[in-house]
């Protein structure tokens, strides 16, 4: 399987992983609390796959950055932890950080 669609499942791992974390109560409610522990069992073991082909720099700032939008999103949604334009903004730099990354590093490429 192609290594970015490890990272991406990776990401879809830890993004459910960190979103249960509020849910589990301090780990008091069984079925978020084994989201969060096998969503980021799987989420690492997918990133050392990842890291075999990708540069580590590389796969964490695609990791990290896509992680706290979708993190950012579902809280927006389930937890209505709506962010202010100012955080918009930072994550908006994040993107663009990771997108800056992808498109003209030569650090990532194969």
């Amino acid at each position: 399987m192609n290594s970015y669609m490890l990272l991406a499942l990776a990401i879809v791992a830890e993004v459910i992983a960190t979103s249960s974390l509020k849910a589990s109560e301090s780990f008091t409610r069984l079925i978020p609390s084994v989201l969060v522990v096998t969503g980021y069992a799987g989420a690492f073991f997918l990133l050392i796959q990842v890291m075999k082909t990708v540069p580590v720099g590389i796969t964490y700032a695609i990791w990290s950055g896509a992680g706290i939008v979708l993190v950012t999103l579902i809280a927006s949604v389930l937890y209505r932890q709506i962010p202010d334009l100012a955080a918009w903004l930072g994550i908006g730099l994040i993107v663009a950080g990771v997108a800056v990354i992808q498109l003209f590093s030569k650090t990532g490429a194969h």
